[in-house]
């Protein structure tokens, strides 16, 4: 046996229909009589309704996303356990893990209490974290 040679199973593998050649699929080829659809080249793109103002036109815009949102990162106040050090700042989150790599902007939001005096720097807090964070002896630096 030869790779040449190898050939599949009879009857396993049918020709491909050539339209235009009779034989059932003769003349027209399927396309039927006049028309657009009937003549070569013809493809209306998608979402064409023949003159018709289309959907995608007439339906309103709705929404916005920011891409603002896709760098800024939030972390909740009772993960702040995780950090080794007493200073909290971006380098310290994405240190423990609690952002991401890509992450700018963070802003720490209460949920869970802190047991330890910690230290933010250039970290947006909400106003429940922040009293957490001063209840447990911490400070705040803008």
């Amino acid at each position: 046996m030869q790779l040449n040679t190898i050939k599949p199973a009879a009857g396993s593998h049918r020709g491909r229909k050539r339209v235009g050649r009779g034989g059932g699929r003769g003349k027209t080829c399927g396309r039927g009589h006049k028309g657009q659809k009937s003549r070569a080249g013809s493809n209306a793109h998608v979402g064409f309704e023949g003159g018709q103002m289309p959907v995608q036109r007439r339906l309103p815009k709705v929404g916005f996303r920011s891409r603002k949102s896709l760098r800024a990162g939030q972390v909740p106040s009772g993960a702040l356990r995780a950090l080794a050090g007493d200073t909290l700042d971006l380098a310290a989150l994405k240190a423990a893990g609690l952002l991401r790599r890509g992450a700018a902007t963070a802003k720490v939001f209460y949920r869970g209490g802190i047991d330890k005096p910690l230290t933010v720097k250039g970290v947006q807090v909400s106003k429940g974290a922040r009293a957490a964070i001063e209840a447990a002896g911490g400070k705040i630096e803008d």
